[in-house]
């Protein structure tokens, strides 16, 4: 019986031992992921101020629909998708351009990858700052190229087409570099004989790309428009910094679902409706993201069966 208790013993901690490894894991997801996205679906449905947060008073979903009532939600919403689409869609074909030329044997390639990763690695307050000095109107650099060409100052701040153009282009900045190298791994993976066949049949290095690459990088490309859809839909510290304003622009013109949602909690003081509008910006990736894989699965399907 002595002998037993030793091997009983080892037996249960062999069944339990897998739990308590990922026990860390899941406490930290439970207090830090799980619980502040439910006490926000909680605080949701009921008003509550800034001020006097312990006061709750029952409003179940008015504050969803004060939110879809206000014209400023449904600008806000436009403009994310607007800068979404300005961002991501050059974001990933510059990405691509950059991992095609870095997977080719070039000297100082090393170099390259790295510096690929510095806009990544460098304060999203920095960048948005400088860009904003760039971007000034009396005397930014670029109306200053601009004006060499011949093109008069641009209200890079207060135009609407131009305020988005501007916060778009802090965003290719910073993500362009960290996609290129995602992509470069991803063409690593393709086996080196589908390129060798393809150039054996006389294709160009450009067929080769179309249809080599892009084919071998479709999971790849899915990720990265997954995660740069994400990425555009909660937007906030570039449109933030880019002039200070919390109401994104003097007629809020380039104010994103992010910045709408600070100021209705930090500005006007109502979290129960910036609650309720981070549940609506959190199933809006949910859509988001659904019809992207979707998408992607027609499109698999539709090559599987040719």
């Amino acid at each position: 019986m002595a002998a037993a208790r030793p091997s009983s013993a080892r037996r249960a901690w062999r069944t339990v031992s897998p739990y308590a490894y990922l026990a860390p894991f899941f406490t930290l997801f439970a207090a830090f992921g799980l619980f502040p996205l439910l006490y926000t679906a909680f605080v949701s449905l009921y008003r509550v101020e800034l001020q006097t947060p312990g006061d709750m008073e029952w409003r179940g979903l008015g504050n969803y629909a004060a939110v879809f009532t206000d014209d400023y939600f449904w600008l806000s919403l436009r403009n994310t998708f607007t800068i979404g689409v300005i961002s991501t869609v050059p974001q990933l074909v510059m990405a691509l351009g950059l991992a095609h030329l870095l997977n080719y044997r070039l000297r100082g390639r090393t170099f390259f990858r790295t510096a690929m990763l510095l806009p990544y690695a460098t304060s999203v307050a920095a960048a948005t700052l400088v860009f904003a000095q760039l971007f000034g109107r009396d005397f930014g650099l670029i109306n200053y190229v601009l004006g060499l060409v011949g093109f008069g100052p641009v209200d890079w701040q207060t135009g609407t087409v131009a305020s988005q153009i501007a916060v778009s282009t802090i965003v290719i900045w910073r993500w362009t570099g960290y996609n290129a190298l995602i992509y470069l791994a991803g063409m690593q993976s393709i086996p080196s004989e589908l390129y060798e066949a393809a150039e054996m049949d006389g294709a160009s290095r450009w067929r080769q790309f179309i249809h080599v690459t892009l084919p071998g990088l479709r999971p790849t490309i899915v990720f990265t428009t997954v995660v740069s859809t994400i990425g555009a839909t909660q937007l906030f510290g570039e449109p933030l910094l880019f002039e200070g304003s919390i109401s994104g622009g003097i007629s809020h013109q380039y104010q994103t679902l992010g910045l709408y949602m600070y100021e209705q909690g930090w500005g006007f003081f109502h979290l129960g409706r910036a609650a309720a509008i981070a549940w609506v910006m959190f199933l809006l990736i949910l859509v988001l993201v659904g019809v992207n894989a979707l998408i992607a699965r027609r499109r698999s399907r539709k090559e599987a069966s040719r």
